[in-house]
C-alpha cells in the first residue's frame, strides 16, 4: 500500500511521533522511508539561546551552525528509526521552505504518503495545525498523515 513514505522532521517531539508512526507503517508495508529536514536559522537561534543563555537568541547562527544542527537532527532521527527496527532509505536536507522541500522530496521519490507532526518548531501563528503541515496537506499530490 505505501511503498515510499516521506517524513518531515524538525527535531520536535511531534516530528519524532510522526517518525515513529511512519516506522510502524513501514514495517507493516515494507516501505522505504525518506527523511526531510529543512534547517531554519530562527529555530537554531532559539535552540542555541535555550542552551547558551538569552544573549544567543539575538544573534543569528552561522551557516555552519545551522548545518551542524540539521545534521544532528537527522542523526537523531535515524537513531529513532533504528530503535523502531527500521533503516532510513534516504535523507534530504536542503535550505528553503520546509513544506516546499517535503513536497518536492515526495514528488521526486514518488512517495505514496507524507507523514508530518501537527505542531513542530515552526511559527507560533498556527496554533492548532502547524503551518508546514497545513501547506503540505493542501499541496501534496499523495496521501498525508498528520500526527500529534
Amino acid at each position: 500500500m505505501f511503498e515510499k513514505i516521506v517524513v518531515g522532521i524538525d527535531g520536535s517531539e511531534t516530528s519524532e511521533n510522526a517518525l515513529r508512526l511512519a516506522c510502524d507503517l513501514a514495517q507493516k508495508y515494507h516501505s522505504k522511508i525518506h527523511l526531510v529536514h529543512t534547517p531554519q536559522p530562527n529555530t537554531v537561534a532559539f535552540a542555541l539561546g535555550a542552551a547558551a543563555g538569552y544573549h544567543a537568541v539575538t544573534t543569528m547562527p552561522s551557516y555552519d551552525e545551522v548545518q551542524k544542527a540539521g545534521e544532528k537532527i537527522l542523526n537523531s532521527s535515524m537513531a529513532v528509526a533504528k530503535d523502531c527496527g527500521q533503516v532510513i532509505w534516504q535523507t534530504h536536507m536542503e535550505r528553503g521552505d520546509p513544506a516546499d522541500q517535503i513536497i518536492a522530496c515526495a514528488e521526486l521519490c514518488g512517495a505514496d504518503l507524507i507523514v508530518t507532526g501537527r505542531r513542530g518548531l515552526g511559527s507560533v501563528g498556527s496554533i492548532v495545525l502547524g503551518s508546514t503541515t497545513q501547506r503540505v496537506n493542501h499541496l501534496a499530490k499523495c496521501a498525508c498523515l498528520s500526527v500529534v
